[in-house]
């Protein structure tokens, strides 16, 4: 009888996870967090002084879906960005990018964007995969999420996508590529998501007033 009290409990909570994030088959560890962002045992600071965090986003470099080269700079002149990583073959992800394309548009004025970044377009080997980045478009296309989408380089793997085993992933980060609060695990509505939105942008534009 435990066991199959055992056996509904996981399959309840596995029915969880497909409607809100998708996972491989590895623990999953908790989004970056404010901590995140500074490297340990960070050498070159003297006993006593204060350390402070290096840019979890800070310096890197990488190509957008259509091509494009970028780098840090995207983040200049946004008080936030919210970077959203996710997965062609993530429902959850999928489901949410519309919300994201109109919050997108919506908070435009308030020098707020949206990033993605597209975890599955390349092999193990970081070989670019034609057919994946053509499927990326398409969704990108049909779900009106118009905003910048990133791939996956070194520099983006060796920052932030090693703690992220779990899509979407999204966390939020100021002009300099530093995290503002805590990452999110999982998909959320228009409604939520504008919450946090305004939360991020009132944290940001409040410590820049005088």
């Amino acid at each position: 009888m435990i066991t199959r009290y055992g056996r509904l409990l996981a399959a309840a909570l596995a029915l969880l996870a497909l409607l809100f994030a998708c996972a491989p088959a590895q623990d999953t560890p908790a989004p970056p967090s404010t901590t995140s962002s500074a490297p340990v045992g960070d050498a070159g600071s003297e006993e006593g002084e204060e350390q402070q965090p290096v840019p979890i986003l800070g310096e890197f470099t990488a190509t957008g879906l259509d091509g494009e080269e970028v780098d840090q700079s995207i983040f200049t002149g946004y008080d936030v960005t919210m970077v959203n990583v996710w997965a062609t073959f993530c429902g959850p992800c999928l489901s949410e990018m519309p919300d994201l394309g109109a919050l997108h548009q919506e908070f435009s004025d308030q020098k707020f964007q949206v990033v993605g970044i597209v975890t599955d377009v390349v092999d193990w080997n970081g070989e670019v995969l034609s057919s994946q980045i053509d499927l990326a478009r398409q969704i990108v296309e049909e779900t009106g999420a118009s905003y910048l989408h990133l791939l996956p380089s070194e520099d983006l793997q060796s920052l932030l996508l090693w703690q992220v085993n779990s899509v979407p992933t999204t966390i939020f980060v100021d002009e300099n590529g530093s995290l503002v609060g805590s990452g999110y695990l999982g998909r959320r509505d228009a409604g939520a998501w504008r919450a946090i939105i305004q939360e991020k942008l009132a944290a940001v534009q409040g410590e820049e007033t005088p």
